[in-house]
């Protein structure tokens, strides 16, 4: 899938994510969210082939909530974990099917559009089966 660009030059997903922030779960931004790629920072940055499996990358915050990072740009993804230069793409919809246990979901941490999600929020908001 490609990064579709809105008129004022920001990906169609930091836009979806923008009007999620500001308007609440508003369906139209949420099903561009879900059909979005987004950049799951990878769990090593060894050298060598992709593995075949999905690693999610979990940080364990201090009230012990555990989250998942993923971003709409590189650019986003630098800025809030500098350490990190690799990443998968994954549509956030496809991600969200298969959504495990009690993990959290924050995309663009850091950012005024950061959008945090419980488990529950990322399944009913964002898992769509026909992504």
């Amino acid at each position: 899938m490609t990064d579709h660009h809105s008129e004022s030059g920001a990906p169609a997903a930091q836009q979806a994510l923008r009007t999620v922030v500001e308007k609440g779960a508003d369906q139209a931004a949420l099903n561009t969210l879900a059909h979005s790629e987004v950049l799951l920072p990878a769990a090593t940055d060894a050298e060598g082939p992709a593995p075949k499996a999905l690693t999610l990358p979990v940080f364990e915050q201090g009230d012990g909530t555990e989250l998942v990072p993923v971003f709409t740009t590189q650019e986003r993804m630098e800025q809030a974990l500098p350490g990190i230069r690799r990443h998968r793409s994954v549509l956030l919809g496809v991600l969200a099917h298969g959504w495990p246990g009690d993990l959290s979901l924050v995309i663009d941490a850091g950012t005024p559009e950061q959008l945090a999600l419980t488990a529950q929020g990322v399944r009913a908001l964002l898992d769509r089966e026909d992504t």
